[in-house]
């Protein structure tokens, strides 16, 4: 393994250096459940009911006293019909109900016997099968018990969550405010999609690129538009966007060349750790805070220009901090050993996050250009390779491969 640059920071202890600082934003509100999708909960969810809220069936059938049944063969009286939503009469000794799933079991009944081991005959059942007690039916509270915890506070919310909500009666949910974040573009040699594009400039997939994922992490995105590159534009700019916002977060201009004035401007008007991270795509990335004209700060991080560093920088270290900027509990993401479809032969003395995708045969297969410019590659993936520095792999090889699935949610 070759050494490292004493000058670069290395990805974890960056990472770390910027969760410190993400304090969660304290405000709570209450929503609906319906529009509580990917929001974080702010307080933990207990359910005010037991769920099923009373025994009941699992099958179309008929509901017996087990006792009753003692051997295959036995009839019983049918004594009447219960439909999902409706309440049944207790069941009487030597009597079977005709119950449909979901229905509600009787007073008096322990078991189900399925329809297709039944033969009615008018108001007299044949049951072909003798049932134990418990047999086909749900417990009380067998999903959920009253008081118990089905969310916890931290959790961000997906479908499924919404359900969980919703089946023990909740219709409203705490949630953290979603991140006040905005946008900024900088270049001169960018250029809106359906413009002309001129020699030496390019279109600004940046700036799509970034709404795109911070609407996805439910942030509330202000898209300030591209700046010039002029310190003075550069520093208006970040005034602007520091009075009504939780993060400013730019592409470009965070090196360190004649042009780049993001660093100068944000150093003016609060405070920047400029860190090279040792990592590749991404190597320049910007921590800081602005001041606001009201008191107090906002968060500042600056990623590198080329879409790939972009796109890689903000999944590896945005993402995480706009998570923890809500209070989510889950930040880290969850990388799986698959073996390696490709050869890699050139160590890198950086940590690399090389564009990759599964193969039919659950194989990791990555893209044959790598370059930090070909936005190409995260199209055609389907997630990250997270190689340490210095290594090299070859076919077969297991690779921590991490899926899109993973990082885009």
């Amino acid at each position: 393994m070759q050494a490292h640059d004493t000058a670069l920071m290395e990805v974890d202890a960056a990472l770390q250096a910027l969760l410190q600082a993400a304090r969660p934003l304290g405000r709570a509100e209450s929503v609906a459940v319906l529009q509580a999708l990917g929001r974080v909960l702010a307080a933990e969810v207990r359910s005010p009911v037991d769920v099923p809220p009373a025994a009941n069936t699992q099958m179309d059938g008929y509901a017996v006293r087990s006792a009753d049944v003692i051997s295959p063969g036995t009839r019983l009286h049918m004594g009447q019909r219960i439909a999902a939503g409706h309440v049944g009469q207790p069941l009487q000794p030597g009597e079977a109900a005709r119950i449909f799933t979901g229905a509600f079991m009787p007073d008096g009944a322990d078991a189900v016997v399925m329809q297709e081991q039944c033969v009615a005959d008018g108001d007299v059942v044949t049951l072909q099968h003798a049932p134990k007690p418990g047999e086909w039916v749900r417990p009380r509270g067998c999903d959920v018990q009253a008081g118990s915890v089905v969310l916890e506070r931290g959790h961000r919310l997906r479908p499924q969550d919404l359900g969980q909500a919703a089946s023990v009666g909740v219709a409203t949910l705490q949630v953290a405010p979603r991140p006040r974040v905005a946008l900024l573009s900088t270049g001169d040699e960018l250029i809106m999609p359906g413009e002309p594009l001129p020699p030496g400039a390019i279109y600004n997939s940046n700036r799509f690129l970034l709404s795109g994922l911070l609407q996805g992490l439910g942030c509330a995105v202000t898209d300030l538009g591209q700046v010039p590159d002029r310190l003075d534009a550069t520093q208006d700019a970040l005034r602007l966007a520091a009075a009504e916002h939780d993060l400013i977060l730019t592409s470009g201009g965070v090196s360190v060349g004649g042009e780049d004035h993001v660093k100068p401007a944000v150093q003016a008007l609060g405070q920047l750790a400029l860190w090279q991270i040792a990592m590749k795509p991404g190597k320049p990335l910007a921590f800081g805070a602005v001041r606001r004209p009201s008191g107090g700060n906002a968060h500042f991080i600056g990623l590198p220009g080329n879409p790939v560093s972009s796109f890689v920088t903000f999944l590896v270290f945005v993402r995480p901090f706009l998570l923890a900027l809500q209070g989510a509990k889950l930040l880290a993401h969850r990388g799986l050993s698959l073996p390696s479809a490709s050869n890699w032969p050139r160590a890198d003395k950086r940590r690399e996050f090389l564009r990759a995708r599964l193969d039919a045969n659950g194989q990791v297969e990555l893209y044959p250009n790598q370059n930090s410019a070909v936005l190409t590659s995260t199209v055609w993936g389907d997630g990250l390779v997270d190689n340490p520095a210095g290594m090299t792999f070859k076919v077969g090889d297991p690779v921590r491969f991490i899926p899109f699935a993973e990082l885009l949610v």
